[in-house]
């Protein structure tokens, strides 16, 4: 009786064993004659609106940044290229409407590009310069905390001949701003349909294009004359075309590019004029188009190839 007991157990045993291991290598991929391959999660080369504690604003300062296809498999520094948004966008424009990350993955794997570091800060409607009372010190934020904020997070070459500003409309005109007071820290300056305006087109602008455009960084309310402040005159690229030390404009290379069809065409041309007059070196583009993210999307490969050259050694 014994021994038929545990005849059934041992066979009951088996029975269970056997449907268990079926269970187990259905579940498994099948064998295969190489090395097994190991698996890890992909790392996000694509970081949307990271955020740095700015003391001199007294707030947190958004930034996304674009990481090049073999950041996490190397040891290598990158270039960088600070790219600038528009009146109205934010650090997450260039990555949702410019599409920045698929524009540098193609123009690097065709070997357009080489690998570079994008950031891409939130300015809101600063202008990227220090408001007219200083109290909101952007453009000293920007130079004293995000720059250094961004060389010590991440693998950047950080001399100024690695590091260039770019951006379009207000950014446009950001990227020239900042590399005219900072010729110290920018090698390059590519502005897109930059917000580029005379002293006469400010006076005669009607009073709520001021007010949303400007009065907060130049005074509200100002008409005519009195808009052309000691500050617009500081932080106006035209102005600097034509009042900044001609070594230090030497020191950047430039380049300008406005649709035929946009409204900030004249501004463009005349800054490309006064820098023809003082021998600036620069390249001037005014492809066909118009003040739109079509144009600015054609228009990022193009700034950035003029950027990278000068990256060569």
């Amino acid at each position: 009786m014994k021994h038929i007991f545990l005849t059934l157990s041992l066979l009951i045993l088996t029975v269970v064993t056997g449907n268990g291991q079926t269970r187990r290598r259905n579940s498994l991929p099948e064998p295969s004659n190489g090395p097994i391959p190991v698996v890890t999660a992909p790392q996000t080369r694509l970081l949307e609106s990271m955020s740095m504690g700015s003391t001199l604003l007294n707030t947190q300062v958004r930034y996304s940044v674009y990481l090049p296809p073999d950041y996490y498999t190397s040891n290598r520094r990158y270039p960088v290229v600070y790219l600038l948004h528009g009146l109205g966008d934010d650090e997450t424009s260039w990555i949702q409407f410019g599409e920045v990350d698929r524009i540098m993955d193609e123009h690097i794997r065709t070997g357009h590009l080489p690998p570079m570091i994008i950031v891409m800060p939130d300015a809101a409607k600063t202008w990227y310069m220090n408001d007219y009372q200083n109290k909101y010190r952007y453009e000293d934020m920007f130079v004293q905390e995000l720059i250094p904020h961004i060389d010590k997070t991440y693998r950047t070459r950080a001399g100024r001949e690695f590091r260039a500003v770019s951006g379009l409309s207000m950014g446009g005109h950001g990227a020239l701003l900042l590399a005219m007071h900072h010729p110290d820290l920018f090698s390059a300056s590519a502005a897109m349909s930059a917000a580029v305006r005379s002293d006469e087109t400010l006076k005669a602008m009607d009073d709520e294009g001021y007010n949303r455009r400007y009065s907060v960084l130049l005074g509200p309310d100002l008409k005519g004359e009195d808009r052309i402040t000691v500050h617009w005159k500081r932080n106006s690229p035209l102005t600097l075309s034509k009042s900044a030390p001609e070594g230090d404009l030497k020191q950047v290379r430039w380049y300008l590019d406005c649709g035929d069809d946009d409204a900030l065409t004249q501004g463009n041309a005349e800054l490309h004029l006064a820098l023809l007059q003082r021998k600036i070196p620069h390249e001037y583009r005014a492809r066909d188009g118009a003040h739109t993210w079509v144009y600015w999307r054609t228009g990022l490969p193009l700034a950035l190839e003029f950027i990278a050259k000068g990256f060569e050694r």
